[in-house]
């Protein structure tokens, strides 16, 4: 879907890197080897994303950072655009009404990294949470979505991770 609006990989991987979650931040090198992308591709792409005013350039010592500006007018959509792409508004919509009283729903691993892996991993906190029907649900998702999904439960996680939902 979002692959026809835009067109360049290297862009639609810079954005899941920056606006899946917005403590994420990288620079050139760093960048190009994590995505396995060639230095040339990626300064392109940042040069773009940050003289747009989407990212945020800052220098550190010899090298210069790049993190998401969420000052900018379309901050928040771009980053609700990133993550319907990715299939967490799916996985949160389906899992929340369907598995049991989920009280928070974390984001870990690759993606809350923002690395565009294929795996999303995620940790339902709660009680009562069905996990026969869960797994179901998960190959449902799965298929939906086009990625792999990997849902741990507990009933109370304490670890870092990139809060999606909790209960009010």
């Amino acid at each position: 879907m979002l692959e026809s609006i835009i067109t360049s990989k290297t862009r639609l991987r810079l954005l899941i890197k920056f606006f899946i979650n917005a403590a994420n931040h990288g620079y050139l090198r760093g960048l190009a080897t994590e995505m396995h992308e060639n230095t040339n591709a990626i300064r392109k792409e940042l040069n773009n994303l940050s003289e747009a005013g989407y990212l945020l350039k800052k220098e550190e010592g010899v090298r210069v950072t790049y993190q998401a500006n969420q000052e900018h007018p379309l901050f928040s959509l771009l980053q609700k655009i990133v993550r319907k792409y990715v299939g967490l508004d799916t996985i949160i919509e389906q899992v929340i009404s369907r598995a049991g009283q989920v009280k928070r729903v974390f984001l870990i691993g690759d993606y809350a990294k923002g690395i565009d892996s294929g795996l999303i991993e995620i940790v339902l906190e709660g009680d009562q949470i069905d996990n026969d029907y869960l797994a179901q649900l998960i190959q449902k998702v799965e298929k939906e979505i086009g990625k792999k999904v990997k849902v741990n439960t507990t009933d109370a996680f304490d670890q870092e991770g990139l809060l999606l939902y909790e209960q009010e």
